[in-house]
């Protein structure tokens, strides 16, 4: 049993996961701080100053704080909007390194000859 644990925790899928985990639970205080930081005093100017936590209702004697949920939801879509935004960033960098990267493919002895050819061809009155 011990053996195929070692072997289960080692193999390459649980390493990398191990390693997507923490780096996503530090890439979440960058994205929180972007949120929390930057979007959310923009959008305070904008809505001028309403400070959704402190929206609440007082139901049968109890106090239900909606502002909360609401707060929350926007933090939600900001926070998704910016992973959208830097994941779409990501996404073109790649595509941009791959085309960048690519090797123009080499032409066979063959194919060098037609070329020749073809280009002798066109210079012909």
């Amino acid at each position: 049993m011990w053996k195929e644990f070692k072997e289960f925790a080692i193999k390459g899928n649980v390493i990398d996961l191990a390693v997507a985990f923490i780096l996503g639970a530090a890439f979440t205080a960058i994205v929180t701080s972007l949120v929390n930081d930057i979007f959310m005093p923009f959008l305070g100017i904008l809505i001028g100053g309403i400070d959704f936590s402190t929206l609440a209702v007082s139901v049968l004697g109890v106090n239900v704080t909606y502002g909360n949920f609401l707060q929350e939801v926007l933090k939600f879509f900001l926070i998704a909007f910016a992973l959208f935004m830097m994941v779409k960033t990501l996404n073109r960098l790649k595509r941009e390194k791959a085309v960048e990267e690519e090797p123009e493919p080499e032409l066979s002895r063959e194919e060098q000859l037609l070329s020749e050819i073809r280009d002798l061809l066109k210079e012909r009155p």
